[in-house]
């Protein structure tokens, strides 16, 4: 679907007023992506996908064409928007590809709402809370982006390499520059209140994540430098049935770098568990 048109919708949420692109028609499937990225991370995913299916990319909290954030969030109220979301456009079911927060996020939305959800795949995500070290850095960075008003100099670098592992970084360098054109979109103010809910203050769910009875797919990415695999598949094993699959040669955007790998991964899944 080369031509894919994308209708924007905008939907109010107990997290403000969230952005949607909105394409297809049939079964339903949320993309929700990672920190600092909007839903034009899933672009490749949502031509792939709108033949068959209703396509919602969802620019998160704070995000993109989404409201600005003036407070920190739980997970439990993002997992609400979702519930929001699907009731506004009318969907009682929707299965769920989430990255990173969005793994996170897919996770709690499978535990607390089992009726509204079909299969989940959750990609380079964790259910463990940050380690000290990295809540402390965490804090640190965003307030001096805070205060400086944007991604710029060394920040742009930093956050680009917790991202992209060296395959990426080498074969595929365009990755790279959609990670900066994302950047250069951020509201330094709304992403602060992001990042602080999503890292230091992340909760561990390991145990809410035990309650999921959904079939769930974790993929994770051998270079990811941000969840290593061990962490990812320890989140895995705290899901009942889970399947759990590593692949080469990707970092922490795994929908990014190997759009067409990951759409036949996710057609297999949502095929194989008969969601």
């Amino acid at each position: 679907m080369n031509d894919l048109t994308l209708q924007d919708r905008y939907i109010p949420t107990v997290l403000g007023r969230l952005r949607l692109r909105v394409a297809g028609q049939g079964p339903a499937i949320l993309f929700w992506p990672s920190l600092l990225m909007d839903g034009s991370m899933w672009l490749a995913q949502a031509r792939h996908f709108a033949p068959s299916h209703t396509v919602i990319l969802v620019d998160s909290p704070g995000h993109g064409g989404s409201e600005p954030l003036t407070r920190l969030f739980t997970f439990e109220e993002c997992a609400q928007c979702i519930v929001q979301v699907l009731d506004a456009l009318g969907i009682d079911r929707t299965h769920l590809v989430g990255n990173s927060w969005g793994g996170m996020i897919g996770g709690t939305f499978a535990a607390l709402y089992p009726q509204r959800i079909g299969a989940a795949v959750l990609m380079n995500a964790t259910a463990s809370r940050a380690p000290l070290r990295q809540r402390l850095e965490f804090r640190l960075l965003t307030e001096i982006v805070r205060l400086l008003g944007s991604f710029r100099g060394p920040f742009v670098g930093k956050a680009i390499k917790a991202f992209v592992g060296p395959t990426t970084a080498r074969e595929r360098p365009q990755v790279a520059e959609q990670i900066r054109a994302a950047l250069r979109r951020i509201d330094a103010q709304s992403v602060y209140w992001a990042v602080n809910s999503v890292v230091p203050a992340r909760p561990d769910q390991r145990a809410l994540f035990g309650r999921i009875r959904t079939p769930v797919l974790v993929l994770a990415g051998i270079e990811d430098p941000t969840f290593p695999v061990p962490e990812t598949t320890e989140m895995a094993q705290a899901i009942p049935g889970a399947e759990f699959l590593v692949m080469d040669g990707t970092g922490h955007l795994a929908g990014l770098e190997r759009p067409e790998e990951v759409n036949a991964i996710v057609e297999s899944f949502l095929q194989r568990s008969g969601a």
